[in-house]
């Protein structure tokens, strides 16, 4: 399933039930309140379902994981507390498959590869650094990527992660040489206009967590004129 449920107050609605709220973020969007003080995603569903359904009060809603603020793509919300507890059990124990699409300017070596690294987090510029050996205070970190479609200057990687570490992708794909369109810290030339980069969070499966059906949610890619390009034929 790929289509938006619906686009309100800006929120592109992919999936909404009792329990879960799956949203195609904007580049620019924070998912959760940091130190900037600008008003988080989080913060326009939960008005989005106090207008909705006019509930009186504070409205409920649980952050189950994060994408980084240029990234697009999905982000699932918990409405209950039920909900949340155990989605953060179905993303501890591996339960989820998520699977994200990049767009680099320099093609991989290998048309299909799997990436192992370690990843040290830098919190004072809140980078990590990829080493190919274990460092002190790293985490191993593996990504499994297939170049899907390829333009004159720029490819289309189809991502697929085991680990989920900070700036996993952006920092590994830009360890091989193939650094995401836009992603200035992580070694692209220029930026995005926009302020975006070229990593979309594509599709996300796994078994309800309440009422233990599948879910299988695709987000579009921005409307964008390189992203249009790359998935004509994918």
């Amino acid at each position: 399933m790929s289509k938006i449920v619906s686009n309100i107050d800006n929120l592109q609605i992919l999936h909404e039930d009792n329990h879960l709220i799956i949203i195609n973020k904007r580049s620019g969007d924070l998912v959760q309140g940091d130190k900037t003080g600008d008003t988080p995603l989080s913060d326009l569903v939960k008005g989005y379902i106090k207008k909705k359904y006019d509930k009186p009060g504070a409205v409920y809603l649980g952050v189950t994981h994060r994408l980084d603020r240029p990234t697009t793509g999905i982000v699932v919300f918990a409405k209950t507390s039920k909900a949340l507890s155990r989605m953060n059990a179905l993303f501890l124990n591996k339960k989820i498959d998520k699977t994200y699409w990049a767009i680099v300017k320099n093609k991989p070596a290998k048309s299909k590869d799997t990436l192992i690294h370690w990843l040290k987090k830098n919190p004072k510029n809140n980078k990590s650094k990829a080493y190919t050996k274990e460092v002190d205070q790293s985490k191993e970190a593996v990504l499994h990527f297939d170049v899907i479609h390829s333009l004159d200057r720029y490819h289309l990687l189809e991502i697929n992660l085991e680990t989920g570490r900070h700036h996993q992708i952006r920092s590994q794909l830009s360890t091989i040489g193939s650094p995401i369109k836009g992603d200035l810290k992580y070694g692209f030339d220029r930026s995005n206009s926009d302020g975006s980069i070229h990593l979309h969070a594509r599709n996300i499966s796994f078994i309800h967590p309440v009422n233990k059906q599948l879910i299988n949610v695709s987000a579009p890619p921005p409307n964008e004129v390189l992203w249009k390009e790359c998935i004509k034929h994918v």
